[in-house]
């Protein structure tokens, strides 16, 4: 090791003396001098970072917005410039994802074709700082061992941009010549570290409920057709832009065909992954964001699996279905599982580079597999028609079944997880962070109280007051800590190893959760939101004749809504689900699968498949700037001086 340390040093200086030599020939002789002046230094940095991004001006605008103090100030930063329409938009097109959502294996990134999972070489940017002669020119040399060295010339005042070779140390050395022809000489090693990050986990961590790309929404209504047994009932909701087709129920052959269906999937909300509804604006691209930010001269390389629906079993451990497909080309039917994508991308790293290893899994999973969108259909879905074909889908789920699943069947797949999890990072699973999930429908420290609020959407939700308290009652008593147990190997939790079986447990966003529910409301939210949606439950019109044309009980038209506006809500009521993404989901069960784009399972379900009861962009910056601190002490990083680490700031 000393022998290195010796070489690096020869060659430091030897590489600092020929930078000073080349400058020009009457460097030779008195003027030369090998500075000591510590004002000069030479300064550098990794150019976009964040390896997702392929345009370096798209990073850049969120190492502005995180000036701001943290994740939360930042996304009010970002969409203050968008006027609460989002800023992911902009950036979906750039990303090294193709149209499916999977990542590319080699990706152009600011012009430079390079492999994504292994590169070879990153961009850096280099500049002199401190007292830099006024007028002086600057000879910089780049030496990896390659000769000979890479040389620019350039006035010392600007900054160079050079790529130099990852896994090895780089020096940069700069003869510095004044006015007066004497010459100075600086040099440093530079070393990328590229942390190798990857997102697992279910709908929460994939960033359901905040598509890239907001559904375009219509000032017209679009007819649903209603489950009344014998009697026909329709009702009108917003429609989408763009849609061409006829928008009424009734004599409708274009409504019915698959040129119809298509001309509305077109019309859809987009999505980094739309099998998946993984998103920019979910807590794991966040945070795996901020360490690239945070770190100058580190690079962060994101693997995003999480996806949609996804269980333990059935999503981490197996294929599942897609939910959703994207506006052109191929729908994919399944997704693979996710711990077998990330080992066959792992596996791939080390083909190209054997040092190369998984530095942190970022996790979230564990209500599906106790069906907490069963329990949510439970509470909402009013007595009828529609609860018993739900019923009949296997949609609803009663707190004793979801206890016996959380009782018996999580701890099993837990442990199985554990044990698929543990090699893929290097046999300690503190590189696992879990992300715990906040509570979606809490209002101080009390649970919502039930009613139409935010749910009005469909005619037949109503959330029941007191199985709303029962479900509260059984996620703050039950739920979450059994989460915390399984993550921490506590509470009589079996682990083989629980030095090494343990994960990262963060918590700490639930307290400020329960004070943002989805019933929560305040006065400077959105006019829109004030204005149209009624706190009792009459925010559309009921009359079918005249909802065709303005489907809104307020004078505002529906085009008018923003869906990452600041709201003092951190949750997706079904109004706002529908409002931004208006899913039309694929992987359901066949008996709930829809005749046409008008009928009434695709009315109910659209109004909560794009991510009702999930964190909305602002409570996933809140998830991330919670996760922060600990992701920088598994990863032995320390927090830049600029960056708030204390408590979260409130909301108004």
């Amino acid at each position: 090791m000393r022998r290195l340390e010796l070489w690096t040093e020869m060659r430091a200086l030897a590489v600092a003396a020929l930078a000073a030599l080349v400058v020009s020939p009457s460097s030779v002789g008195p003027g030369f001098a090998q500075t000591e002046e510590p004002g000069i230094h030479i300064d550098w940095e990794v150019k976009n970072r964040f390896r997702l991004f392929k345009r370096s001006s798209d990073f850049q605008r969120h190492v502005a917005a995180a000036r701001a103090g943290n994740q939360f100030a930042a996304e009010h930063q970002l969409e203050s410039l968008t006027g609460g329409r989002g800023w992911a938009q902009e950036i979906l097109p750039h990303l090294c994802v193709n149209a499916a959502g999977t990542l590319l294996e080699t990706c152009e990134r600011d012009g430079e074709r390079e492999n994504y999972l292994a590169p070879k070489t990153h961009p850096v940017v280099v500049r002199l700082t401190g007292a830099v002669p006024p007028g002086a020119t600057c000879n910089w040399s780049f030496d990896d061992g390659t000769i000979p060295p890479k040389q620019v010339n350039a006035p010392c005042t600007e900054t160079v941009q050079q790529r130099v070779a990852y896994g090895k140390p780089t020096i940069a050395a700069v003869g510095i010549t004044r006015p007066d022809n004497s010459v100075e000489s600086v040099s440093t090693e530079i070393q990328v570290r590229d942390l190798l990050i990857a997102g697992l986990g279910d709908s929460v961590a994939a960033g359901e409920g905040n598509p890239d790309r907001p559904v375009a929404l219509a000032d017209e209504g679009f007819c649903f057709q209603r489950f009344l047994g014998a009697v026909r009932g329709e009702y009108f909701r917003p429609s989408r832009a763009g849609y061409r087709g006829d928008k009424a129920c009734e004599g409708n052959p274009a409504g019915t065909g698959s040129d119809a269906t298509n001309d509305w999937s077109s019309q859809g909300a987009l999505w980094m992954s739309a099998a998946c509804h993984r998103s920019l604006y979910g807590y794991q691209v966040r945070t795996a964001l901020t360490v690239a930010i945070e770190n100058r001269q580190a690079a962060v390389t994101f693997i995003p699996l999480a996806c949609s629906g996804a269980t333990i079993d059935a999503g981490l451990l197996g294929s599942q279905g897609a939910s959703d497909c994207p506006p052109t080309g191929r729908c994919a039917g399944t997704v693979p599982a996710q711990v077998a994508q990330l080992a066959d991308a792992l596996t791939r790293v080390r083909r190209a580079d054997p040092n190369r290893k998984l530095d942190l899994v970022l996790l979230t999973v564990g209500a599906n597999d106790i069906k907490f969108s069963g329990l949510v259909a439970d509470v909402t879905i009013n007595p009828g028609v529609e609860r018993v074909l739900f019923n009949q889908g296997g949609l609803i789920t009663t707190v004793p079944e979801s206890q016996a699943l959380l009782d018996r069947t999580l701890p099993q797949s837990f442990a199985r997880l554990r044990t698929a999890l543990k090699p893929l990072v290097g046999g300690n699973l503190a590189r696992v962070v879990y992300v715990s999930y906040g509570h979606p429908a809490m209002n101080g420290d009390q649970p919502c109280p039930g009613g139409r609020d935010g749910l009005d959407v469909h005619p037949s939700f109503n959330a029941d007051g007191r199985k709303l308290k029962l479900v509260t009652d059984f996620v703050m008593n039950q739920f979450m800590p059994k989460l915390h147990a399984l993550a921490r190997c506590e509470r009589g939790v079996v682990c083989g190893n629980p030095e090494t079986d343990r994960m990262t447990f963060i918590d700490t966003h639930q307290d400020a959760f329960a004070r943002h529910g989805l019933c929560v409301r305040a006065s400077d939210d959105p006019e829109f939101d004030r204005d149209c949606f009624s706190p009792d439950g009459k925010s559309f019109d009921p009359d079918p004749v005249t909802a065709a044309s303005s489907p809104l009980v307020c004078p505002r038209r529906p085009s008018e809504f923003r869906p990452y506006a600041p709201r003092a809500r951190w949750i997706r009521t079904a109004n706002d689900s529908y409002f931004t993404a208006m899913t039309f989901p694929r992987g359901l069960p066949s008996t709930m699968q829809p005749s046409n784009i008008h009928d009434a399972a695709w009315g109910a379900l659209s109004a909560v498949y794009g991510g009702a009861f999930h964190p909305t962009a602002e409570g996933h910056a809140v998830m991330a700037d919670a996760a922060l601190p600990a992701v920088r002490d598994v990863l032995g990083l320390k927090a830049p001086a600029s960056v708030t680490t204390g408590p979260l700031p409130p909301l108004r």
